[in-house]
């Protein structure tokens, strides 16, 4: 295969040969599947419908489960259908696509994680300036702000990728299209190109990664001052979901991303990629209502509204 203009679609990885394995690879990830869509599209409605929750933590979280949402969307409906139909193929611009939207929602993700860090930062180390800086106005810019960097950072990778000429045949070793396995593909020559955009992604990622580091720190310092029990309690319960989301989301891309290649294998591969993202679009939901009060009143009213409409 000469270069990338003969190619009309790409062969993905698939989890089994054996058909009782790919449709057990089918039930799972339609569990799954389901149940992001179930906790995501739950935390939305709540936070949509309830007034109390209208402040901008919960506008910031209603924003990130839309993100987990179409994520989980652009990878695991596709792998499903290939294991249930025992195929592996995706078209050229199919594969484009994909590569388009998994890195427009997690890169709008990590920029909307560092934008929450902020507001937990204001929340606690500045409670004073939260109309000021916090404003509806101002929330609305930093999200609108995360989503056109993930889409400007999604078109930019996509381009470079697949403007680059492809020679070494058409199978991408992994469930969905993910681009250092593209690139494997590519001819030799595309070198100074690929090592470019790494550094600009390493660049922005550890700028946002430095970001979040030092409000924490800035937080930590202030929620230590305060002198009642009950009110380390409540700041750390603000806290704790934003951070444990933000560690789930780098500790697994990080890994995937920057693992030795001694390392490396396909099913190892396979693994990890499920870890980053799948996982995490999942647990998202339950991460955030597990100690959040005013977001499980929330959804128990929404339960409780919904069972009274059915009677």
């Amino acid at each position: 295969m000469s270069n990338s203009s003969s190619l009309n679609e790409f062969l993905l990885l698939a989890f089994a040969d054996r058909r009782e394995l790919q449709l057990l690879h089918f039930s799972l990830f339609l569990g799954i599947y389901l149940a992001a869509l179930l906790g995501n599209g739950l935390i939305i409605t709540a936070i949509a419908c309830d007034c109390h929750l209208h402040t901008p933590m919960y506008f910031f979280l209603l924003n990130l489960s839309v993100l987990d949402l179409g994520s989980i969307s652009t990878t695991v409906p596709n792998s499903m259908a290939n294991a249930l139909w025992d195929t592996r193929g995706i078209s050229y611009s199919g594969c484009a696509a994909q590569v388009f939207f998994f890195f427009f929602l997690f890169s709008a993700e990590y920029s909307l994680l560092t934008v929450m860090a902020y507001d937990r930062y204001i929340a606690i180390c500045r409670p004073l300036h939260c109309g000021t800086f916090m404003g509806s106005r101002a929330c609305v810019r930093m999200a609108a702000a995360a989503w056109a960097s993930g889409f400007l950072y999604a078109l930019l990778h996509t381009v470079n990728t697949f403007s680059i000429p492809l020679c070494q045949g058409n199978t991408v070793d992994q469930f969905f299209c993910e681009i250092p396995h593209i690139l494997k593909l590519s001819c030799s020559d595309s070198y100074l190109r690929k090592a470019g955009l790494l550094v600009v992604s390493l660049c922005l990622a550890l700028g946002c990664f430095v970001f979040i580091v030092l409000s924490y720190v800035q937080i930590l310092t202030v929620v230590l001052r305060i002198p009642s029990e009950e009110g380390q309690h409540k700041a750390f319960s603000m806290c704790l979901p934003h951070l444990a989301v933000v560690s789930l989301f780098i500790s697994t891309g990080l890994f995937v991303y920057l693992k030795p290649p001694s390392i490396s294998s396909p099913a190892l591969d396979l693994v990890l990629a499920v870890l980053y993202a799948v996982v995490p679009p999942t647990l998202n939901p339950l991460i955030y209502s597990l100690k959040n009060k005013e977001l499980k009143d929330a959804l128990k009213k929404l339960i409780r509204c919904v069972q009274g409409q059915h009677q």
